[in-house]
Formats: C-alpha cells, structure tokens, sequence
C-alpha cells in the first residue's frame, strides 16, 4: 500500500509538472495577473487612501504575485532545483563584473541628468530636477522610499525577469521576449494610477500614455543587464531600484517623464540594432 501511494504520488506530480511544462510561459501571466487584480479589485470600493487599513492589505497581498507566479511555476517547471536557482541568482553577486556594477548602480543617474541637461538646452525645461531634501533628511520619507525602490522590485523581479523572462527567450529572440515581458509588466501596473493617495508622497505622477509605453521599453535595458550579467536577478533588482530611487531623489518635472521616454527609446533602439549585429549571450 505504501509503495502503490508513493507511485500514484509520483506520477500526480510528475503529470502537474508536465502540465506546468505546457503552460509557459502563458502560465506566469495568467497567475501573475489574476492574483492582483483578484486582490486589487476592493481597493476601487472607495476614497479612502490605499495605504489606509484594510486596503494596503489588499495591495500587498495582490502586490505579491510575481513573486508567488514566479516561485510556482518554477516549482511546477523545474521541482526544487529551479527554484534553488531563483535564490542563487539574487545572492550570488560574482555573476556581476566590475563594468556592470557601475552600470546597475550609476546609469539611471547619469541618464537622468544627461537627459536634464538636454531639456534645458531644447527648452523642454527650464527647471527640469528639484533634489528633495526632504526625502534625504526625513527618515519616515526615507524609508518609504526605499521599499518602494527596492523591496518592490524584489519581489517583482524574482518571478518577472527571474522564471518569465526566461522562457520567453527561450522562445523568443530578446527584444520581443523583452516586450512580451515589458507588456505584461505595463498591464499589472496599470491600476496603479486609479489607486487613491499611491503617489501622494511622492515626486513622480504618472499618466497612462507615458508610462506604460516607458515600462515597456525600460524592460529591453532590464533584459541588456540581465543578459550580461549571467541572468542576475540581483543585477536586475537594483538597476530597477536604482530607477526608482534616482527618479524620486532627483524629482523629475513632469514635462521631463515623457522626454525621458524619448531618451529611453533612443537608448533601446541603438540596443536593438547591436542586437542584430551581434546577439547577446542569454
């Protein structure tokens, strides 16, 4: 008896593994964004601030998703080892040499003062980054951000670029997997904007027609640091904080959102066009 019942849990789990098999990567996006919205739905019941209690409990809870679809599926895909993979890749910072350190960790400041620095001269902007001292000094405002920047990407990143991004190359060259992966992304963001008091603390107020094509086009220079850093999911987690943090320290106008987006695209098409001459190692 015992043997048969190891059998028949052998075979359930070897049959839930091939079906995790045949769901990707269609399967991330479908627990990815059905958990969130599932949780984000009651948030819309009312004025009351998203960081008010119970609503920020629905946020967070929804808010977990990449990092649940991620661990799940790869779980179901690839049992413990892939998930014991997951954790290297985010503790394992050898995969990330001395050049791409100062990648992950400075481009988003020199970009943004780059592209502040070209507004002023086309008269885009003739006050186009207001340092917030505030955010610097206040450790309440400071703490904040920091989660913002960093936590949330964490756990974004494990599941997003950590198992998706991953067996969307394994499909797809790395522009379209990366907007496949940039599209997703934008879509589980979207109701961020209608979240009451999400940005009340902060710089940065987002509008649709900007934002999500920024999201977009931000994930192929996610993939160009992922691809060359040994697929590290802790490359990728603090370039995306470091966007975060530098955007909100920094206090872009916000004229400066969309041109920065026009930046960005620049950025990623030169990207794209190497790409084609010479494809990155995934």
């Amino acid at each position: 008896m015992i043997v048969s019942k190891t059998l028949r849990d052998m075979v359930a789990l070897s049959r839930i593994r091939s079906l995790g098999r045949s769901m990707t990567p269609w399967g991330f996006p479908i627990i990815y964004l059905g958990w969130a919205y599932l949780f984000w739905l009651p948030i819309f019941g009312s004025e009351a601030s998203v960081w008010s209690f119970p609503k920020v409990l629905f946020f967070l809870v929804g808010g977990a998703s990449p990092l649940l679809a991620g661990v799940a599926m790869a779980y179901v895909a690839g049992g413990p080892e892939r998930v014991r993979d997951l954790w290297h890749r985010i503790v394992d910072v050898g995969r990330i040499a001395p050049k791409w350190w100062a990648i992950v960790l400075g481009f988003w400041l020199v970009f943004d003062l780059l592209m502040a620095g070209v507004a002023v001269l086309l008269n885009v902007s003739d006050h186009p980054i207001t340092i917030d001292l505030t955010l610097l000094t206040d450790p309440r405002a400071m703490g904040f951000a920091l989660v913002l920047s960093f936590v949330f990407p964490l756990v974004e990143e494990i599941g997003l670029r950590g198992y998706y991004l991953d067996e969307l190359q394994d499909r797809f060259d790395p522009t379209i997997a990366g907007v496949i992966n940039g599209g997703t992304w934008a879509i589980w963001h979207t109701p961020f904007v209608w979240f009451p008091g999400y940005y009340a603390d902060l710089t940065f107020s987002p509008e649709l027609w900007w934002w999500l094509p920024s999201i977009v086009v931000q994930t192929i220079l996610i993939v160009w640091v992922y691809n060359n850093t040994r697929r590290s999911i802790l490359a990728v987690l603090l370039f995306h904080g470091m966007m975060n943090f530098t955007g909100l320290v920094i206090g872009l106008a916000p004229e400066m959102q969309p041109f920065n987006l026009l930046g960005v695209t620049l950025v990623v098409t030169i990207l794209v066009v190497s790409w084609q001459q010479s494809p990155p190692d995934v």
